[in-house]
């Protein structure tokens, strides 16, 4: 029986303990041995609280939210949990102790999950991958040899490797949607602010990074954000006003969207792989047949000028954080970069000497760049489109000794070729399981929609979850 419980979504985890089918004691002790049975193949799991969590629940300090006893795990960055550390996998940061709780930390635990550990990211979350000295790399359950991306790419990995049914993921530039497409998975990132960052940070390199989950079914993405979403106090803005849940909303029904297709990337010097391509156009085809207007439209954006742009962006927000390091240690931040992995030393040597008026200039560039956004989902209801350039790579395909710092950070932009437009503009997207290559490798495709829509996308992507699962 316990094999069957594990496999299900967080809801069905809830469901089983709320019949008195098991105790969430012995959810979570069967969740932690699967842990320990599974993590030394994948790497998911970096920091480990299990007697915290343990103790929690014997002594009856788990709330009855709706997912009252399901064990979860939060990614190692910025969802902060007393007594336990978050390092981002820097050595750095490894060796302290966070002192209090992140918002969204108490309303994970409000809504009843039990958290019990941390997952693995790469060094500083700045890539598409999850292979951190610190910790070692976190492996991909369908191809080990494969990574699961990145930034949450531990979260991943422990979601579809069976560890746990949901974990916390967050995304800059897609740090959630790539992993949920290289592993088969669900992830939406939320509208800008739909998520507090509260209390430590206001808003996240310039209002780009969205907190939310990795799910195995969209069920559990809608009322996880139920629980979760909402400001707080002293956040610079707040996403659009939510009506009603969004797990209630997956039963509205759905019919004639304006649906605008694109396999093009949106930065110019890259191709999309034709079997992550032909996917996106099969789901184009199936949502047409379901009542839909599909037309192949792009977006407003030019692909080299907005390349060049977050290629010049990306690397002050890593040398951002080298300042902030180099500030609190009064040092100099050329002896913080020393430390850093390759890759983010290189990236802090690109944006180390640029002006502060080139981060306003280029932020800039992307509030107009939202504007345009906005007028296209004036006339289009969802766009649609690869999540990534190609299925989940080898494990090394951003190693820097391997293939010398210039390309690994070509390859780091090229991994973003389609997400970080959702976070330049801050517009909701989600990344929904739809097929696999030849080879056998998941492939997800891309849905995009209007700021504060994410009862669209929800309702959407389970109609897909749903025509896929009728399917099998």
């Amino acid at each position: 029986m316990m094999d069957e419980i594990l496999s299900l979504d967080a809801t069905g985890q809830a469901d089983r303990i709320a019949k008195g089918d098991l105790s969430p004691l012995e959810l979570l002790d069967a969740t932690i041995a699967r842990c320990e049975d599974r993590n030394p193949a994948l790497n998911a799991v970096t920091v480990k609280f299990y007697d915290m969590a343990r103790d929690a629940v014997k002594a009856g300090r788990v709330p009855a939210g709706p997912f009252h006893g399901v064990p979860f795990l939060l990614k190692d960055f910025y969802a902060h949990k007393a007594g336990t550390p978050t390092t981002a996998s820097s050595a750095l940061l490894a060796g302290g102790v966070m002192d209090h709780d992140s918002i969204l930390t108490e309303r994970f635990e409000a809504a009843g999950f039990v958290i019990f550990g941390k997952t693995n990211v790469p060094e500083m979350v700045s890539i598409g991958t999850t292979e951190p000295l610190l910790y070692g790399p976190a492996r991909n359950p369908v191809d080990p040899e494969r990574t699961p991306g990145g930034s949450s790419g531990g979260a991943a990995a422990a979601v579809a490797g069976g560890m746990v049914a949901a974990a916390h993921a967050n995304d800059g530039a897609g740090s959630t949607r790539i992993p949920a497409s290289y592993c088969g998975l669900f992830g939406l990132k939320p509208s800008r602010a739909r998520i507090t960052l509260g209390p430590d940070v206001g808003e996240s390199i310039g209002g780009i990074t969205s907190e939310h989950v990795v799910t195995k079914s969209v069920r559990d993405s809608a009322a996880i954000l139920d629980a979760t979403q909402g400001a707080a106090p002293g956040d610079p803005y707040v996403a659009p006003a939510v009506s009603g849940s969004y797990l209630d909303s997956l039963s509205q029904p759905l019919s004639g969207l304006r649906i605008a297709v694109s396999t093009d990337p949106f930065f110019d010097g890259c191709t999309t792989d034709p079997q992550v391509g032909a996917q996106v156009l099969k789901a184009a085809a199936l949502l047409e047949t379901m009542g839909h207007e599909v037309s192949e439209t792009a977006p407003p954006l030019t692909p080299a000028e907005f390349r060049e742009v977050f290629r010049r962006f990306w690397p002050m927000t890593v040398s951002r954080a080298a300042f902030g390091l180099a500030a609190a240690r009064d040092c100099s931040v050329e002896e913080i970069a020393a430390q850093m992995e390759p890759i983010n030393r290189h990236m802090v040597s690109l944006g180390i000497g640029l002006p502060a008026v080139q981060y306003i200039t280029d932020l800039v560039y992307f509030q107009g760049l939202t504007r345009r956004m906005g007028r296209f989902f004036e006339t289009a209801d969802v766009l649609l489109t690869p999540v990534v350039l190609h299925p989940a790579p080898k494990l090394g395909h951003y190693d820097v000794d391997r293939i010398g710092a210039e390309r690994a950070f070509d390859r780091v932009m090229e991994s973003f070729a389609f997400t970080c437009l959702a976070n330049v503009t801050g517009l909701p997207a989600a990344s929904v399981p739809f097929g696999h290559t030849k080879e056998g490798l998941p492939v997800g495709i891309q849905i995009t929609a209007a700021l504060g829509r994410e009862d669209l996308l929800f309702r959407l992507a389970a109609t897909i979850e749903q025509h896929l699962q009728q399917e099998v």
